[in-house]
C-alpha cells in the first residue's frame, strides 16, 4: 500500500484516518502554534528525532509511520525529517517565538505565513479583511506541501475558537480548502473558550460565528473544552493556578492518541 500523507495545518489517526497516509497539519493563530509546538516535541520523542529532525533513536519501529507527519529530506548528505506543517498567524509574534525556540530549526522557513498587525480578536477581520489579504499566499504555501505528497490523506487544523485568527481566518481557510481539495479529509480540533480561561470578552462571539463553518466544511471536529482542561489540571493534577502551557500539555496528551 502506498504511504499517504497528512498535512498538518495540526493531527490524528483514528476512525476516518488511515494508517500510513500522509497528512498536513495547519496551526492557525496563537493557540494553534503554542499547542503545535508541544505536539511536535512529543512526536520528535516518539520517533527518536532530535530538535533538528535528525534520527538519533535505536529502534526501527520508531521510523515505521514517520511519513504520516514528516517529509524526509537530505541536507549536506545527511538525512533529516521536516514536519509537514504550516504555521499561520495574522500577527508575527508567536510564530517568531516558535522560530527562535528550541525546535525552530525543525521547520522549513517558507512554512510560516504571518501578517500584520493581527486580527485584534475580531472574527470579521480574520474572515473578511486581514485574513482575506493573506489567504492566497497561505494556500500557495499549502499547495507546495501537498505536491510533495504521493497520496495526500487530508488536513488537520489545531486552533482556538476564541480569537480573530483562529476563529475568523480559520473559517475562511476551511472553506477554501474544501473548494480546492473536495475529496480530501478535513479534520479540525477547536478549543472552545471558557470564562475561567479567557483573555477577552468577545471570545464567545467569535466561537458562535465559527460553529456553522465547522458544520458546513469539516469532515471531523473534535471539540476541546478549555474549562474541562482547567478542571483536570486543578483537580487531577493538583495545579492550583494552571497556565496555558499546563492546559496545552493535557490537551496534547489526549490529541496524540489520534496519531497513535
Amino acid at each position: 500500500m502506498s504511504s499517504r500523507e497528512i498535512i498538518n495545518l495540526q493531527v490524528g489517526q483514528v476512525g476516518i484516518f488511515r494508517k500510513l497516509e500522509p497528512c498536513l497539519v495547519a496551526l492557525p493563530a496563537q493557540a494553534g502554534n503554542q499547542i503545535g509546538e508541544t505536539f511536535w516535541q512529543m512526536l520528535l520523542a516518539e520517533h527518536g528525532l532530535d530538535h533538528d529532525g535528525k534520527y538519533t533513536g535505536s529502534d526501527p519501529l520508531q521510523l515505521q509511520r514517520i511519513g504520516v507527519y514528516f517529509n524526509e529530506v537530505e541536507n549536506n548528505g545527511a538525512q533529516r525529517y521536516v514536519p509537514r506543517s504550516t504555521q499561520i498567524d495574522l500577527e508575527a509574534g508567536v510564530c517568531n517565538r516558535l522560530r527562535s525556540g528550541p525546535i525552530g530549526g525543525l521547520f522549513r522557513p517558507d512554512t510560516f505565513v504571518t501578517g500584520d498587525p493581527g486580527a485584534g480578536n475580531n472574527w470579521a477581520k480574520g474572515f473578511y479583511t486581514e485574513g482575506a489579504e493573506l489567504i492566497d499566499s497561505l494556500l500557495e504555501t499549502i499547495r507546495k506541501q501537498t505536491e510533495s505528497c504521493e497520496i495526500l490523506q487530508g488536513f488537520q487544523l489545531i486552533h482556538s475558537l476564541g480569537g480573530g485568527t483562529g476563529a475568523g481566518m480559520r473559517s475562511l481557510l476551511l472553506s477554501k480548502l474544501r473548494e480546492e481539495y473536495p475529496d480530501r479529509m478535513l479534520a479540525t480540533f477547536p478549543i472552545l473558550p471558557s470564562p475561567k480561561v479567557s483573555e477577552t470578552v468577545v471570545e464567545p462571539y467569535n466561537a458562535m460565528l465559527s460553529v456553522h463553518q465547522l458544520l458546513d466544511t469539516s469532515d471531523l471536529t473534535v471539540c476541546i473544552d478549555n474549562e474541562a482542561l482547567y478542571n483536570i489540571t486543578t483537580n487531577a493534577l493538583k495545579i492550583k493556578s494552571p497556565s496555558f502551557p499546563d492546559l496545552n500539555q493535557v490537551w496534547i496528551s489526549l490529541f496524540t492518541r489520534f496519531a497513535a
